[in-house]
């Protein structure tokens, strides 16, 4: 008989639990955040003396100076550019290594898939550096930005194995017909393959734009020698201090709430392959 008010109860109990969560966890994402355009707004002795969250003078013109100092408009342009042709050889590599791999059968196949599966665990970070920037100098491309885009883009293994899951979903019955019909292999992957693949592209294009934009070592040596061709994420952290050697917290305060508009953008512009991966595996 008291059952059913047991389980209501339980249900309201357990909505205002998961809510609870949900704002926490919501609070504590955004609240650094907030801190940082907070801190971006104020005189870096009020920053750095701690007091009220809001500034009590509200220094906008720290976006002018950060935008000033640090070169912003070529430091950006540099920064897209590294992260658009990133984006766009990483997508393409991976996707026809993950392609070949799902249609084809050929010698060495599981020892492939098992390397790629290696880089994603083992993590070797700065003890490659030396050997990519020797590698880089050999190949005339240590003084540009491309030796930074070529080993970005070599490191495509979670991409590899995100869209290799999207290519099992995809019948391979559509490769034989067209086949039929007079089709290439290589034609079947650009003509029907891609446009099907468009939400795993989506998705896998907006995390590695994330990370070749937030990339720092990288574009950090590879541009010691031409300051014109840093990226954003150096020019920032060059912001730390000014003439006087005094540290400009809200400077790269900022900047940094700067460098997130472009970040903000491609998300917006992913966000529909994002819903639909995310529809896709509710409904699955």
């Amino acid at each position: 008989m008291n059952r059913k008010p047991s389980l209501q109860f339980a249900g309201i109990a357990g909505r205002t639990v998961m809510w609870i969560f949900l704002i926490v966890t919501a609070i504590l994402t955004l609240f650094p955040v907030l801190m940082t355009v907070s801190g971006s707004l104020k005189s870096n002795a009020e920053l750095m003396s701690g007091g009220d969250l809001l500034p009590k003078v509200w220094q906008f013109h720290n976006y002018a100076e950060a935008w000033k100092q640090t070169h912003f408009a070529q430091y950006t342009w540099n920064s897209v550019f590294l992260s658009v042709a990133v984006t766009a050889g990483h997508l393409l590599v991976a996707a026809m290594a993950a392609y070949v791999v799902d249609r084809r059968q050929f010698p060495g196949k599981a020892l492939y898939v098992g390397v790629q599966a290696s880089t994603m665990f083992i993590s070797v970070g700065a003890v490659v550096l030396r050997p990519q920037f020797d590698l880089m100098v050999k190949l005339h491309m240590n003084t540009t930005l491309w030796g930074v885009i070529l080993i970005l883009i070599s490191a495509h293994a979670s991409t590899f194995f995100i869209l290799l899951g999207f290519f099992k979903a995809i019948p391979k019955d559509l490769d034989e017909a067209a086949m039929m019909d007079g089709s290439s292999f290589i034609r079947n992957f650009y003509t029907i393959i891609l446009p099907l693949l468009a939400p795993g592209l989506g998705v896998s294009g907006l995390f590695t734009f994330r990370h070749a934009w937030n990339e720092y070592i990288l574009p950090l040596v590879f541009t010691m020698t031409n300051p014109k061709l840093q990226t954003l994420t150096v020019g920032l952290a060059n912001l730390r201090y000014g003439s006087s050697a005094a540290m400009q917290t809200n400077l790269m305060m900022a900047g940094a709430c700067l460098s997130i508009l472009p970040m903000l953008i491609v998300y917006i512009a992913a966000n529909k392959s994002f819903m639909q991966v995310t529809a896709g595996s509710v409904k699955g």
